[in-house]
């Protein structure tokens, strides 16, 4: 059987764990959260309480990716809790929901950016630049898992460093006169705090989601059983308080209403301190998308290959490339699939954001659930890493997920229910191939 090579490290994959959460998502989602929730301390709260479900997810996941140090992460663990069904209807829905959703949106965001330096871009050369960026990364990433981990690394520290100058700025220039922020729950407050929550919970869990991308890539670590639970803990703790910090930021500079009404919240942040901020944190936010495009071009066709590896995918994408050992052929269908979806919804960020979330927090509760379904089947394995609290911990992140999940099929249908339809498809298909290698 052909094998991964094992060249990533502790850092490379906290790297790919922030790095794969920290994109467009803090410099785009702040507007539509405020206008959800419409109280500055509510703000900070929805944000906190994303980091905490998140954090409730990597500790779950902690022992999951120690049972299971292979590539192909939460597909491994929906495999081999739920059968080859769930298991494949995951792979199914990351190809063509959520992770080529994502990628979708992230080369738009990425373009968008770009017209700092093309101010008279036409939306059809917004779309080839977006185009054009997911193929090269595609490319980039064929010749091997160290080119990613290096660009994980390099623009994990940039917009690291970008996002703290913001936060520095925010801290040293607020003016008190100019914008009176009250963190107290009264101005502001919605009628229905629980609806509003969950509604500004979009866009935190697009911003937070991703942290679990260094599990896929188990199968290339160095004592994987160890490394990637870490990896997955420390990441959400440096992403939560990042994004507290950076929204609390936000508020020093803009008053919540400004920050409500524009998409584009750090660079009007800075612009009200610096003439030429907004500029220069563009180019920080473009930077950051770029190398969050990265990651996920890398990081999730090591699902298809696992799936196809288990015989339950079609065979050619278990194929790694003579040369680089990479999983091209899975990684070029992703690609395929992510143009496809750029060329019907370029023009729908934010209705990208709930067709994405609301899948892959869905999966994210099922398989937070398989802990409790390998404590029962598995009580014997070996667990380097046991779920810290469990079992009111997982429970907490598993019932917390199903609840958004649910809620945003009923608030959101027109979003939600193409995803279903796609989810649904997927069981036949599933069955269809399965009869198809009987009949062979």
């Amino acid at each position: 059987m052909s094998q991964l090579r094992k060249r990533l490290s502790l850092f490379g994959l906290t790297s790919i764990a922030v790095g794969a959460c920290i994109g467009s998502g803090i410099f785009v989602t702040p507007g539509q959260i405020a206008g959800a929730v419409g109280n500055e301390a509510l703000v900070l709260v929805v944000w906190a309480l994303g980091g905490f479900i998140a954090l409730c997810g990597a500790l779950t996941f902690a022992e999951l990716g120690g049972m299971f140090p292979q590539s192909g992460g939460v597909y491994v663990y929906l495999r081999e809790a739920y059968g080859d069904l769930i298991g494949f209807l995951y792979g199914w829905v990351m190809l063509l929901v959520i992770n080529t959703g994502a990628l979708a949106g992230l080369c738009v965001a990425f373009a968008e950016y770009m017209k700092i330096f093309l101010p008279e871009m036409s939306h059809g050369g917004k779309t080839a630049i977006a185009a054009g960026t997911m193929l090269f990364l595609t490319l980039v990433n064929m010749r091997g898992v160290q080119v990613s981990q290096g660009l994980a690394n390099l623009f994990m520290v940039l917009k690291l460093a970008a996002i703290g100058a913001i936060i520095v700025i925010g801290v040293v220039s607020y003016d008190p006169a100019a914008v009176p922020l009250s963190l107290s729950f009264t101005e502001g407050m919605p009628d229905n705090i629980a609806a509003a929550l969950l509604a500004g919970l979009i866009g935190v869990f697009f911003s937070v989601g991703g942290w679990h991308h260094a599990s896929y890539v188990a199968g290339e670590a160095r004592n994987a059983n160890r490394v990637v639970p870490r990896a997955m803990f420390l990441g959400v703790l440096i992403v939560t308080t990042v994004y507290l910090l950076v929204n609390l930021a936000y508020m020093l500079l803009l008053p919540l209403p400004e920050i409500a009404a524009t998409n584009r919240v750090a660079a009007e942040a800075l612009n009200r301190v610096v003439p030429w901020g907004g500029q220069v944190v563009s180019i920080a936010i473009a930077l950051s998308i770029f190398g969050t495009i990265s990651i996920y071009t890398m990081s999730a066709p090591r699902i298809y290959f696992a799936m196809a590896e288990d015989g339950i995918f079609f065979k050619k994408l278990a194929a790694l490339h003579p040369r680089w050992a990479t999983p091209a052929n899975a990684m070029g269908i992703q690609a395929v699939w992510a143009l496809a979806v750029l060329l019907f919804f370029s023009g729908l960020f934010n209705h990208i954001i709930t067709f994405v979330t609301f899948m892959d927090i869905a999966f994210m509760g099922l398989a937070g659930a398989s802990v409790f379904v390998f404590r029962r089947k598995k009580p014997g394995q070996e667990r380097p890493v046991r779920a810290w609290g469990y079992p009111v911990v997982p429970a907490i992140f598993v019932l917390l997920s199903f609840l958004f999940a649910g809620n945003t099929l009923l608030e959101r249908p027109a979003q939600a229910v193409p995803g279903v339809v796609l989810l649904l498809l997927g069981v036949g298909v599933f069955y269809w191939y399965r009869q198809r290698k009987v009949r062979a």
